[in-house]
């Protein structure tokens, strides 16, 4: 006897129907194969589901003869032990142990030795493809439940073990959908524990991130140790608008992949703040592996992410963050294929001016020599300055402002101001793939940021003393396409322009 269970697999943030096949030949010895180009994991599978079989008081593999798996489509990579219980309950079915119509069923979940059914990684993805495929109902572990519940148009069936998921399809007892979560009751704009107002002085650095907030900009922070740097990062999140409901979908997808959503967690409802130590590798940041996982910049999608001692990273490193940084997408190629995972994030770096931290303290006496700074300097390559749209240098604080008693702005005034820029944007590019004005392209930006002679004047000036590439003129463009929705300006004024070049490093 035969069988067919329908599965599926997750193929970078997509998934794929996988069709799991059991066939039973009751005569000669026992075998046991998973065909199909299964991994470790799925051809480990044949003692978990032998195991969790027999646990469960079922008839078990080892005295039904020779039993053949496949899954397919056979050409197609298979990952994760998400297959076992398919195949068990395939098992069961064409031994019938089990009699069951599974025609619009998904079913998908990893099994323990004594047939509980175990959580797996990427269930959104899955759900949203059972959904996409008209299936009607989707069996997941108990645990993945919520999560695959934000998806509307589909009936969830949370599953704990494998005993009762066949009680179910018995008819002895009864295993309630798992109700519907409405995603937009989970948003909320909750308190953050660092807020602007926590931060004495440093209004410079400060509308600077609010223009980065609100354009999607890219910032590197440069001072003495003990500035700010660091604080002034974390308070960026608190800054940002409120995720939107398909923006959170495509953010939650990413760490559902990644394994990174918290046990009961449905949706990922903040803006991604991601903070990679100095030591990080190529892989851990961008991604990758033998079958391609997400890495830090896809995990920061839509967020921030904070690159903290910016200089002490690995050149080679940071020298892979030119293409996500330009295209907000990063591509992963290998020998059996290519995937594509976004990677639209505000960067944040923070960095000393030199070895020693005081180059640019007036209170304090730097020891480094004047090459020694400039090899520090040089760590961080041109073309990796030149794809960063504001540097902000952030000086120490006297003990005075230290003290100092003045209000601070807090967080939310600066959010809504943010959200009131995006509003704009979001109209603006209402009938195109980008959100903010730091996706715009060359031909967006002649469309959208229309130039008065002063204003040209002005970048006349800036791109002859400066030396800027076409890329830093036109970041100056959407700097000051910013700056002017900040204003509610519909024109970019001189006065939005030369505010815009002064955000921009001086090249030699």
């Amino acid at each position: 006897m035969s069988s067919k269970i329908y599965s599926a697999a997750t193929i970078g943030l997509d998934g794929e129907v996988v069709e799991v096949e059991v066939d039973v030949l009751g005569a000669g010895l026992h075998n046991f194969n998973i065909v199909g180009l299964p991994d470790t994991a799925i051809k480990e599978s044949r003692d978990r589901v032998s195991s969790a079989i027999k646990n469960s008081g079922f008839k078990p593999p080892h005295q039904c003869g020779r039993i053949t798996v496949n899954l397919a489509p056979a050409d197609l990579p298979k990952a994760s032990p998400i297959y076992d219980l398919p195949i068990a309950v395939g098992f069961l079915l064409a031994t019938k142990q089990l009699q069951f119509d599974f025609n619009g069923r998904m079913v998908v979940g990893e099994l323990s030795l004594d047939g509980r059914v175990r959580p797996i990684q990427g269930i959104l993805p899955i759900a949203l493809l059972a959904k996409e495929k008209g299936f009607r109902e989707l069996y997941v572990p108990n645990e993945n439940a919520s999560e695959a519940s934000v998806v509307k148009g589909i009936n969830i069936v949370p599953v704990d073990t494998l005993y009762s998921l066949a009680d179910h399809f018995s008819g002895n007892r009864h295993i309630d959908y798992f109700p519907e979560i409405s995603g937009e009751a989970l948003f909320s704009t909750g308190e953050y524990p660092i807020d602007m107002a926590h931060i004495k002085g440093q209004q410079h650095a400060k509308r600077a991130l609010e223009i980065a907030a609100a354009g999607g900009h890219n910032v590197i922070l440069n001072g003495p140790p003990g500035s700010g740097k660091t604080l002034l990062a974390k308070a960026m999140p608190t800054i940002l608008p409120q995720l939107t409901m398909s923006e959170s979908l495509e953010i939650t997808k990413i760490f559902s992949v990644a394994g990174k959503l918290h046990k009961g967690q449905s949706l990922i409802t903040t803006r991604p703040y991601r903070n990679p130590h100095h030591s990080a590798s190529s892989v851990s940041l961008i991604g990758g592996g033998s079958y391609p996982k997400p890495g830090e910049i896809s995990l920061a999608h839509r967020g921030v992410l904070f690159l903290d001692e910016f200089a002490e990273f690995p050149k080679s490193v940071l020298e892979n963050l030119r293409q996500p940084l330009e295209d907000g997408m990063i591509t992963i190629s290998r020998a059996k294929g290519s995937l594509h995972f976004p990677a639209r994030f505000i960067l944040v770096a923070a960095m000393n001016p030199c070895f020693c931290g005081n180059a640019t303290d007036p209170e304090r006496i730097c020891t480094c020599t004047p090459l020694q700074i400039a090899r520090y300097q040089q760590k961080i390559s041109g073309p990796i300055m030149d794809r960063i749209d504001l540097h902000i240098e952030v000086p120490r604080l006297s003990f005075d402002k230290l003290q100092e008693g003045s209000n601070e702005e807090k967080s939310l005034d600066i959010r809504n101001r943010v959200e009131s820029a995006r509003k704009i944007q979001l109209k603006r590019f209402e009938n195109l793939p980008i959100v903010s004005n730091s996706e715009m392209s060359p031909d967006q930006i002649k469309n959208f940021c229309f130039l008065d002679e002063p204003c040209l004047q002005l970048l006349r000036s800036a791109v002859v003393s400066l030396k800027l590439s076409a890329r830093g003129y036109h970041r100056i463009i959407k700097i000051a396409r910013t700056i002017a929705d900040l204003s509610g300006s519909e024109n970019i004024q001189s006065n939005h322009v030369a505010e815009a070049i002064q955000y921009r490093f001086k090249t030699e």
